[in-house]
């Protein structure tokens, strides 16, 4: 199985439009942030978790040319805004596309994208043909076990994914007993780290590494990251062992047949050398 990061960013991505700060003006492409979304992907399913602003670029620059489903964490535009980008994977795939989400999400998505929800014969790649599933529970897309877990958004509920041993939880600020439950065993958890100052809807950091401690994870990766965190190269050292600010374009490899510290592999972004 394999995650990429199409983005790691808060709602605003890094840079900022007007933002003259060391992020914001960094050279290191880890410190340029699309909107959060990531692929899960094993040797027969492609899934997308959020169809950000971004998406189109991020699919372009990574080139992912199919999806057999998309996952929705919430209903918050940096999260849905790219909706109408799946219209040309109806054009390349030429069958719908199942989209999974809790109630709340998928009344959302109904009432801003009504158009792409009416009884109509497909015009693929014209209008996005969409198939809305309600999440009630754990599902399976192809040979991919997903888990929903419920997590709180500030006083939102949204929904995390487990994907095998690999957790992900994005745009977080608590985690009911019961859910942390379904975080135990993990090869790698993927967890919201907004900035170093408290947050009202978002995990900061050192809440964020307090997660981490109490899940132990083998490996924690942080995202949703905004640009008050500061530079990647600079925070990056600050961080326990194993724990890393994640990084557009990062992929995350799990091979099961392993069972030693070999069967999680971390590839950086092959922009990634060019970082300061």
């Amino acid at each position: 199985m394999e995650l990429t990061f199409l983005g790691t960013g808060t709602s605003t991505g890094v840079p900022v439009i007007g933002c003259d700060c060391e992020v914001c003006q960094s050279p290191d492409p880890r410190d340029a942030r699309l909107r959060c979304s990531v692929v899960v992907r094993t040797d027969t399913t492609t899934v997308l978790v959020d169809t950000s602003p971004d998406l189109r670029t991020q699919v372009l620059r990574d080139r992912f040319d199919r999806f057999d489903a998309v996952l929705f964490t919430h209903a918050h535009a940096d999260h849905t805004a790219g909706l109408d980008e799946l219209r040309r994977y109806n054009a390349i795939q030429q069958e719908h596309i199942p989209l999974w989400a809790d109630a709340a999400t998928a009344h959302s998505l109904r009432e801003r994208f009504a158009y792409t929800f009416v009884d109509q014969y497909p015009v693929y790649g014209v209008i996005p043909d969409l198939v809305l599933n309600e999440i009630d529970g754990p599902f399976r897309i192809g040979d991919l076990d997903i888990q929903p877990i419920p997590v709180m958004h500030g006083r939102l509920p949204i929904l995390g994914y487990r994907f095998g041993s690999i957790g992900y939880l994005t745009d977080v600020k608590s985690i009911p007993d019961e859910s942390r439950e379904l975080l135990q065993d993990l090869d790698v958890l993927i967890l919201t780290a907004l900035r170093q100052k408290p947050h009202a809807a978002h995990l900061a950091l050192e809440e964020a590494l307090a997660v981490a401690e109490s899940v132990q994870p083998s490996y924690t990766l942080f995202t949703h990251v905004a640009h008050e965190m500061g530079r990647y190269a600079e925070v990056g050292p600050t961080l326990p062992e194993e724990t890393m600010l994640a990084h557009d374009r990062q992929r995350i490899v799990i091979d099961d047949t392993r069972t030693d510290a070999g069967r999680v592999r971390l590839i950086p972004s092959p922009d990634s050398d060019q970082g300061g």
